[in-house]
């Protein structure tokens, strides 16, 4: 196992919902900017590798199990380490902890270095990770696969220039909005997500339109994003419904 960091986070207004819940999509990005954070102090920040390496790294999956969604006002600690990696992956995990010590989510992330000039992907050095103590493993971690969906429900969406990062494509916090976007209001109201599993396929590029996708099964609701004839990203959302007494709550 990996050297371990964590950070605490207060859940402040801009971070939560309509119904005080954090947003997992910027809860996401923040852990990757908790991540950044470890990777600088042990002296792998994103300078370093794209200036020694010419690399940077991109996340390729999510999966994600949620015991309790954290809500406003309270402090969470992000606690994470790279717990394993081989020549094409790295895997990081995070834990989030209540204030009362409870694990109420844990998120597995698959990382995968990228040529930011060729936009190919790059072997992992080993002197490059070597710093993360994380273990070498030969296995490589298959995410589930997840079919195309036939006749979904579609909604389109306009890149819009925020929605880029400086890797030049979509932000991986977007993709998930797009996903949760289309559910529509009034089911967002009424449940909450209990796991998630999110695959990136392909990286979605400035000025162009995607297309949201889904289909709802029971309490499992199943997405894809599109665009420019090409399948971007995946994922399946288990919820749970909210309560009578939790939805009066809010």
């Amino acid at each position: 196992m990996g050297l371990r960091y964590s950070e605490s986070l207060k859940l402040s207004f801009d971070f939560c919902d309509v119904k005080a819940d954090v947003k997992l999509p910027l809860l996401l990005a923040h852990c990757l900017t908790v991540s950044a954070r470890q990777s600088a102090k042990i002296g792998r920040g994103n300078e370093v590798l794209l200036q020694q390496y010419g690399l940077i790294w991109v996340v390729t999956d999510y999966d994600v199990t949620i015991d309790r969604v954290p809500r406003f006002g309270e402090t969470v600690t992000i606690e994470t380490q790279a717990i394993s990696y081989n020549k094409l992956f790295c895997y990081r995990q995070f834990h989030i902890y209540d204030q009362a010590g409870h694990a109420i989510m844990t998120i597995l992330s698959h990382f995968a270095l990228l040529n930011p000039k060729t936009r190919k992907a790059a072997m992992i050095p080993d002197d490059l990770v070597a710093p993360y103590q994380a273990d070498f493993v030969k296995k490589i971690k298959r995410p589930i696969k997840i079919d195309e969906l036939q006749d979904p429900m579609v909604q389109a969406y306009q890149v819009r220039y925020f929605d880029i990062d400086m890797n030049g494509h979509a932000n991986n916090s977007k993709y998930l909005d797009w996903m949760y976007d289309v559910l529509g209001h009034e089911f967002l109201l009424h449940h909450r997500p209990c796991h998630l599993t999110l695959t990136y396929i392909k990286e979605v590029k400035p000025s162009t339109q995607i297309t949201s996708g889904y289909h709802l099964e029971q309490l499992t609701s199943y997405h894809e994003i599109r665009s420019l004839g090409q399948l971007n990203a995946q994922a399946v959302i288990k919820w749970q419904p909210m309560t009578t007494k939790e939805s009066e709550t809010n």
